[in-house]
Parts: C-alpha cells; sequence; structure tokens
C-alpha cells in the first residue's frame, strides 16, 4: 500500500503567528531617552559610583583584603544604570551573574554593606558570607550573584514566575554575558518563558569576551538579540555604551512585557576596561584595542560630554567626583574596620526553614 505523501509544511510568510514583530523599530524611532538635566546629572553621578567603586575594590584586592575570585564591572556602567533606572523597585526583581557589585549599586545599595561584602565582615548585605560572587538583597528584590555560568537565567525563569503567579505586575530583570548565552538552561528557560508568556527581560551584557575568548571565536552567532526568535521572543540591539540609550531601550522592553506580551531578549553591547577577574592580565587582547574603547566610547565620559554640552561646568563634574570619592574612601574604611563574622554564622541561612 503506498504511503500517503507528507503533509506540505505551509510557508513562513503564511504562519502570521510566526511572523515576530521586532521591537527594533520602535526602539529605532527614538533611541535616547530624553532626560531631563536632573535625570543626566544622577545617571551621572551612579555610574561614576560604580567606577570609583570597583577601582577601590581592586586596589583591597591587591593588598589581600579581598579574597576569591573578584570580576570588576568597570566600562560596563551604563546598562546596569540604563536598565535598572527605569524599575519599578516596589514591584520588579533583578538577578545577574557573578560580576555583579555594580547592579547591587545601581540599585542604590549602600557602598558600605557592598564593600563589606566583599572583604567578608559581618556587617556585609549577605553578612560576609557571599563575597563578590554571591551577595544578594531579598529586601531589595536582588536575587544574586551567581557563581554558575547562566544558572541565574533559569532562577530568573522562576522569579518571572512567581511573578506572574503572585499577579504582584512586576518584571524580572536577569543579565547573562555572551560566554554564558551558549549554556543549553538559557535556551530551555527561553522556551519557558516563551511557553507561558513570562514577565522576564533576559539582558545579553556583550563585552566582547567570554572570559578570555572573544566573542567571535567560542559564538557561531554573536548577534545575540536575534538568538530568542525560535521561540518567537522579539530582540533588541542596544549600544550598551550609552546610558541614555540603553534607558530608552528600557522603556520599550518594560513596557511590552507589563503589556502581557511575554519576554524580551536584549543584546547590550558594551565592553570590560578589566580582565575577566582580578586574576586574568588579559593577553588575549592589545592595550591599543582597551584604550581605544577608554578614549571613544566611554560611557562615563560620553554621559559628562552631554552634560557640558546642556550648560554644566567641569568644575560641578569634578565636585561630583570628588564627593564619590570620599564616599567610597568611607566604604573602604567602614569594611577594612567592621569584624568578621562569627563562627556560628556558618550554621546559619542553610535552609529556609519555612515549608
Amino acid at each position: 500500500m503506498a504511503k500517503k505523501p507528507p503533509k506540505a509544511a505551509a510557508a513562513a510568510a503564511d504562519d502570521s503567528d510566526f511572523i515576530l514583530h521586532s521591537l527594533q523599530e520602535a526602539f529605532e524611532a527614538n533611541k535616547r531617552y530624553a532626560a531631563s538635566e536632573a535625570e543626566m546629572l544622577e545617571f551621572y553621578r551612579q555610574m561614576l559610583l560604580i567606577r570609583r567603586f570597583e577601582e577601590k575594590a581592586g586596589q583591597l584586592y591587591g593588598l589581600g583584603l579581598i579574597g576569591g575570585f573578584c570580576h570588576l564591572y568597570i566600562g560596563q556602567e551604563a546598562v546596569a544604570i540604563g536598565l535598572q533606572s527605569a524599575l519599578d523597585n516596589d514591584r520588579d526583581s533583578v538577578i545577574t551573574g557573578y560580576r555583579d557589585h555594580g547592579h547591587m549599586l545601581a540599585y542604590g545599595i549602600d557602598p558600605k554593606v557592598i564593600m563589606a561584602e566583599l572583604t567578608g565582615r559581618e556587617s556585609g548585605i549577605s553578612r560576609g558570607k557571599g563575597g563578590s560572587m554571591h551577595m544578594f538583597s531579598t529586601e531589595h528584590k536582588f536575587y544574586g550573584g551567581h557563581g554558575i555560568v547562566g544558572a541565574q537565567v533559569a532562577l530568573g525563569g522562576g522569579l518571572a514566575l512567581a511573578h506572574q503567579y503572585n499577579n504582584d505586575g512586576g518584571l524580572c530583570l536577569a543579565y547573562f554575558g555572551d560566554g554564558a548565552a551558549n549554556q543549553g538552561q538559557v535556551y530551555e528557560t527561553f522556551n519557558m518563558a516563551a511557553l507561558w508568556n513570562l514577565p522576564i527581560v533576559f539582558v545579553v551584557e556583550d563585552n566582547q569576551y567570554a572570559m578570555g575568548t572573544a566573542t567571535k571565536r567560542s559564538s557561531a552567532e554573536t548577534r545575540f538579540y536575534r538568538r530568542g526568535t525560535a521561540f518567537r521572543i522579539p530582540g533588541m540591539e542596544v549600544n550598551g555604551m550609552d546610558v541614555l540609550e540603553v534607558r530608552a531601550a528600557a522603556e520599550v522592553a518594560f513596557a511590552h512585557v507589563r503589556a502581557g506580551k511575554g519576554p524580551v531578549l536584549m543584546e547590550c553591547n558594551t565592553y570590560r576596561y578589566r580582565g575577566h577577574s582580578m586574576s586574568d592580565p588579559a593577553k588575549y587582547r592589545t592595550r591599543e584595542e582597551v584604550q581605544e574603547q577608554r578614549d571613544h566610547h566611554d560611557p562615563i565620559e560620553g554621559l559628562k560630554k552631554a552634560l557640558i554640552e546642556a550648560g554644566k561646568t567641569e568644575d560641578e563634574l569634578k565636585a561630583i567626583d570628588k564627593a564619590i570619592r570620599a564616599e567610597v574612601a568611607e566604604a573602604a574604611d567602614f569594611a577594612e574596620t567592621s569584624p568578621e563574622p562569627a563562627a556560628g554564622e556558618l550554621y546559619t541561612d542553610v535552609l529556609v526553614e519555612e515549608y
């Protein structure tokens, strides 16, 4: 008996449900957030705080006051500030990988308790037990700080499911890097998020290097915002070195998710000036490459130029920098003089003890 011919597959163009209407068009129509002078000054202050804090953390690491791994955020400040300035801190949640200090500072969390956590002190935000890579604050709905590459994406899916289940109107902002973008659990989470219409924004912080390997050597598809297409997740490509562009992208993405239209995948193209961690000499790239980024694409210098064009003076901006340096020095002094956790803290925070 002759077999029946296979059913002809519908052409993609005939499947209106498959046509993916990217958010890029809406974003391209207005790529720069119309920030007020006060907002620009606050963005400048916050980015500068991250920069000076991370520079000080690097110094303390060199002095042996910070142990283990320490991954600095220098160069990537515009991503965290641009996105998190658009969050509703009463409802939304954030989760990220182990390059996490900048995200906590972007939340407005006290630099003292973050620095104390880096140095493993009792007054740290996780009582000194999380350190650089695993700090968290449930009070601020910041859920880490995760050392397993890509693990935070799946956990972010769980946070988004909780927002949906509790009907609290919140969304989850889940950061991961270009290296983590090749992890299988990322795509499992994409599938579930799209299937269940979860309120989550996936953010790829593409800093050009997966540890010491250039993106083009480790990823077949280097335009990461396209990777959600198979799951019908709209993508956005954003200049992660421009805080006003990142904020404009956040406005579009968050509005889409809050309208109940499901997840968004955003690629923020950025650059880290330091090595992958403090133990990485970064010999896989030239000094000229790093200097070119500093000279022509630095997010803080870019916003400083916009502020000067808006009428601010060099002296006013220097005063902000001076105040931040003092704030960071105070945080370092606080951390250095705080006591270490008592031995009994080894046995706390192991189980939730509520079921």
